[in-house]
């Protein structure tokens, strides 16, 4: 399976701090709450209100293919958060990758493996690059307090 993977960000928390924000998915509510209406485009919106989430899975809307599912498979304190497709088209995981730098920051990456057709890859592969880098964006930006 081909692995997209977001390059490291710099996330200025303790990567403990880090696991114990991402661990339990419960916590994405509270800050799925707090997006400013301005920072979603409006056709957007919809998409952003039909996300569920639960202390081990998070589903979202998806348009075509319907309703995706992660579920947490594995957390190995304080380096890593793997989720795994559940009813996807297509076999998938993703990885939250969390790399102590020092008592108060770390490194974190996005990895995406997925079981897409080698003949699809060059076309929707610049895609899901593109989420894995999004949600790294995502991880740098969140505070861990």
């Amino acid at each position: 399976m081909p692995v997209y993977k977001s390059s490291g960000r710099l996330v200025n928390a303790p990567a403990v701090a880090v696991f114990n924000k991402l661990s339990n998915l419960e916590g994405l509510k509270s800050i799925i709450a707090n997006i400013p209406d301005s920072a979603v485009p409006e056709d957007k919106r919809e998409l952003l209100d039909g996300v569920k989430v639960s202390a081990d899975s998070i589903s979202f809307p998806a348009g075509p293919v319907g309703e995706i599912t992660l579920q947490v498979i594995e957390r190995l304190s304080p380096t890593l958060i793997r989720l795994q497709g559940v009813g996807t088209p297509v076999p998938l995981t993703m990885s939250l990758e969390i790399a102590p730098l020092s008592d108060a920051s770390c490194e974190a990456a996005v990895a995406i493996d997925i079981a897409i057709p080698k003949m699809m890859a060059p076309m929707i592969g610049g895609t899901i690059q593109k989420m894995a880098d999004q949600f790294a964006d995502v991880l740098e930006r969140l505070n861990y307090e």
